[in-house]
């Protein structure tokens, strides 16, 4: 089994959700695992990850991955929102699985509302993480496709092209289809 994954999808394709399952268990099944998430996200309080669905798992929080070693009895080590770190913390992730022989499986998306890839999301694919795409559909209603894209929101409707990306959260943002994307991105009309 590949030790070094990297499971990614868009924003409420239940990434958390399955994160905490994980938790779950590998833990019921005795093996010792730790929960990371970044210190910023404090959505739902300082130490815990809660998913859209109502699963939560205590987690530990960290600015960064540079001082992190997991306990020698550990395991696993699951990160959620792993697209907010560093590419330099992706490499400490990699030093943990291939030296440490624990295994890594990380949670986040791969590009922000712009299409432009997280740098610790290619650094994921860079160093060879498994990846795994977890798909959720279209929130324009009536569309079934698999929503690829984020489209993120002014509060009066329109999309926005700038900005930062280290924003928490969905109120601000829809999952959508590629053609979605280009058709409301790239035209400048309103959906919310």
């Amino acid at each position: 089994m590949a030790n070094l994954h990297f499971h990614y999808g868009v924003m409420s394709s239940s990434k958390s959700a399955a994160l905490i399952i994980a938790a779950y268990n590998f833990t019921k099944n005795g093996n010792k695992t730790e929960v990371i998430k970044p210190s910023f996200d404090t959505r739902f309080g300082n130490e815990k990850i809660v998913s859209r669905i109502g699963l939560s798992w205590n987690a530990m929080t960290m600015p960064n991955l540079q001082t992190y070693a997991p306990s020698s009895d550990t395991h696993v080590v699951l990160v959620d929102e792993v697209q907010f770190f560093s590419p330099s913390d992706i490499d400490k992730l990699v030093q943990i699985a291939d030296n440490q022989n624990k295994i890594v499986m990380c949670y986040g998306l791969m590009t922000d509302s712009n299409e432009k890839i997280f740098p610790a999301s290619q650094r994921l694919i860079e160093v060879g993480a498994k990846l795994h795409r977890m798909e959720s559909n279209c929130q324009i209603n009536g569309c079934m496709k698999m929503a690829t894209h984020h489209l993120r929101f002014a509060p009066d409707g329109t999309v926005i092209h700038a900005g930062d990306q280290f924003a928490l959260g969905d109120s601000n943002y829809k999952s959508v289809c590629r053609h979605h994307y280009n058709e409301l991105y790239h035209n400048k009309q309103k959906t919310k």
